[in-house]
């Protein structure tokens, strides 16, 4: 099973399904068992869709970009 900071790191491909077919299965399987990151990747798709549905404009350029930064700089926990 990958690790916490494996499904992290690959959490916006996930939530934009844009990665091959065995990596949504790794990162589900992780889901299925850690609480902290399914709690993660519940507020990706929720931000995802907020924006989709209330943005005509698409993302601002810097938004991947800090939102990454925001997940990378969280505390270490431990894994599920």
């Amino acid at each position: 099973m990958i690790s916490c900071k494996e499904a992290v790191a690959q959490l916006w491909e996930y939530v934009e399904r844009d990665l091959p077919e065995q990596d949504v299965a790794s990162i589900d399987e992780h889901l299925a068992v850690c609480r902290r990151c399914c709690g993660e990747a519940e507020f990706a798709g929720e931000l995802r869709t907020f924006m989709t549905v209330h943005s005509n404009r698409g993302l601002p350029s810097d938004v991947h970009r800090r939102l990454d930064s925001f997940l990378g700089a969280l505390e270490p926990y431990s894994e599920a």
